[in-house]
């Protein structure tokens, strides 16, 4: 296992790509049922990708502990005149869910990405996605499919997190998936357990994961519990308190950030590389 250390060090070697969230749920906790209606939901998606989304990530369910189930038939059901009208379009679409079914229809429409967070538990799905060519953001929670699970486990998280990461790959490896089509999701919020630290600790390290694995890794904090906590902020006043975050680890070299608003995180990465570029050349 590699070593572990803090790290947090300015890179913006490159700009991130940006995930827009796109809910087609009726109770996620920020804007359940806002974009639950086709209609509302390719519009949000069109108006994501001009304030500067790469990839539209729809979300057929809410993955809230708390929610009420989604049956793969209504999760496709969902999904499916949004991601017709998105890939007519030629728009980056990445799926959000960790049914097997769910990612099998997806898988057969095209996506260039799936996202799990269970981190593809799942071997009955590695001959599909072997031959695929879709990208697999692989996620970890300390949940592990208990969903009732709060805690974060005892001693250092990122080593959890390590071991995690070590047998999922080991795994998908095993199953004839190239590790260049991996992408990590170390999780945030409820996903690394109820107390903020956590979440500010892995913020603070997410660099070990990537020099350790040798692999990209994408983070979203947008509107996450652990902010709001933080800031004693509701869910649809986060607004700073993420673009904090984000900005925080765009600087530390992270490849992905998946966010609910596109237009502040590429204004404010517009800045930092102006910045960057005012500095190298002066």
């Amino acid at each position: 296992m590699f070593a572990l250390r803090p790290v947090l060090k300015v890179s913006m070697n490159q700009t991130p790509l940006v995930f827009g969230i796109v809910n087609i749920t009726s109770d996620s906790f920020s804007d359940g049922g806002k974009y639950l209606a086709p209609d509302a939901a390719i519009a949000h998606a069109r108006k994501l990708v001009a304030d500067g989304a790469d990839v539209i990530d729809l979300g057929p369910a809410s993955s809230n502990p708390d929610a009420a189930p989604v049956s793969a038939v209504d999760e496709i059901a969902r999904i499916a005149p949004v991601l017709d009208a998105l890939m007519a379009e030629h728009i980056s679409v990445s799926l959000d869910s960790y049914q097997p079914e769910t990612q099998a229809y997806a898988l057969s429409r095209g996506v260039p990405y799936l996202n799990d967070i269970r981190g593809f538990p799942e071997s009955a799905l590695y001959p599909a996605l072997g031959a695929s060519d879709a990208k697999l953001i692989v996620m970890h929670a300390i949940q592990d499919g208990q969903a009732d699970r709060r805690a974060a486990p005892p001693g250092d998280i990122m080593d959890h997190i390590s071991h995690f990461f070590e047998a999922r790959i080991a795994a998908l490896e095993r199953a004839g998936i190239a590790r260049d089509r991996l992408i990590l999701d170390p999780g945030m919020g409820f996903f690394l357990g109820s107390a903020p630290e956590t979440s500010l600790a892995v913020l603070a390290r997410f660099g070990e994961i990537k020099a350790g694995f040798g692999l990209p890794v994408l983070i979203s904090v947008s509107r996450k519990s652990f902010l709001r906590s933080l800031t004693n902020r509701g869910a649809n006043e986060a607004g700073a308190a993420t673009l904090a975050a984000e900005l925080s680890i765009a600087l530390a070299g992270v490849d992905f950030i998946r966010t609910h608003e596109p237009a502040p995180l590429t204004d404010g990465l517009k800045v930092l590389a102006a910045l960057k570029e005012t500095a190298r050349i002066r």
